[in-house]
């Protein structure tokens, strides 16, 4: 059976067949990168026959913040767009795992080099994804560390997910992959660790999981949030948010990558080092676990944390 693919966007304020959401050459952001964007997943549950949606309102909540970042003003709310990603999943019938992708970009003819008295628009679309992962689950990733600089606060708002910026994590990531690495640790302009190209840090020492602040230009992730609490809460695992310095990643005895895209993608070696003993260590599995049973709708605690889409009772007409 051939995998699903993707029929539908919300363009312009409706749902409409993907071949019909696009845009004109002349699109400001097509030029200028003067968009923001968000990552999010539904998780497909066979026994529920249910897809649910990971923490929808925060990711929602996050995209109409970087979009504020731009001076972009945009008539929505997180539970109005919810019922739209609602409308859109059932519209598509996806029965699978999904990557979520909503874009806010200004939607003007123009090339006038300024964010203000310019007309924002949104766009949604969905992509199956199947059992697709992001580095190998059983052995885990080998990385680099970049020699680019993390983007920073100061130049283009580093805590929201900036079109434009992304320059910055297809120069590590390529550079990473081309040179025989999964990915890249990157550092900011302090010196210090700030993520990977495309996922928030964690790792591993005497038991503590270290992490970057916020304050280290790092993207606000909001599963790097919900980790955070899980491993408080539910393993009992101390947390620590403060900067890293590059050589005290060479002493983690675990460590892996964290966000949409990545979800918990263990590395397990940098350079020519390995993290700790080489394998996927101990609180990196548990938390794994744990994570796949609250996305996948399976934890009674945390059924507040996902959306489903099928039993909803809001549909888009």
């Amino acid at each position: 059976m051939s995998e699903p693919q993707t029929q539908y966007a919300y363009f312009q304020g409706r749902i409409v067949p993907i071949s019909e959401a696009t845009v004109p050459i002349t699109t400001q952001s097509l030029h200028y990168g003067t968009g923001v964007f968000g990552g999010m997943r539904a998780y497909w549950n066979a026994e529920h026959e249910e897809a649910y949606i990971f923490r929808p309102y925060e990711h929602f909540e996050r995209l109409l913040q970087s979009a504020a970042l731009l001076r972009m003003k945009l008539d929505y709310t997180p539970a109005s767009l919810l019922d739209i990603l609602t409308a859109l999943i059932q519209k598509e019938g996806f029965r699978t795992n999904c990557y979520i992708r909503p874009l806010a970009y200004i939607a003007e003819q123009t090339l006038a080099v300024r964010l203000h008295d310019l007309q924002p628009d949104l766009a949604i679309f969905v992509n199956p994804l199947g059992d697709a992962h992001f580095v190998s689950v059983d052995e885990g990733a080998h990385v680099c560390i970049s020699a680019w600089r993390r983007v920073d606060d100061n130049a283009i708002p580093a805590r929201g997910k900036v079109v434009g910026a992304y320059v910055n994590s297809m120069m590590i990531k390529s550079d990473a992959v081309l040179a025989g690495y999964d990915d890249a640790l990157v550092l900011n302009n302090d010196g210090h660790v700030a993520e990977f190209s495309t996922a928030n840090m964690m790792m591993v020492r005497k038991g503590v999981v270290i992490t970057p602040p916020i304050t280290d230009n790092i993207l606000e992730g909001v599963v790097r949030r919900s980790l955070i609490h899980l491993l408080r809460h539910e393993l009992g695992v101390e947390v620590v948010e403060r900067p890293i310095d590059r050589t005290e990643v060479y002493l983690a005895e675990e460590m892996f990558m964290c966000g949409t895209g990545a979800q918990i993608s263990p590395v397990t070696r940098i350079e020519h080092r390995d993290v700790g003993d080489g394998e996927i260590g101990p609180i990196t599995r548990r938390l794994r676990d744990l994570y796949m049973d609250v996305v996948h709708g399976r934890s009674d605690k945390y059924q507040h944390w996902v959306a489903p889409v099928y039993s909803a009772e809001t549909m888009m007409k």
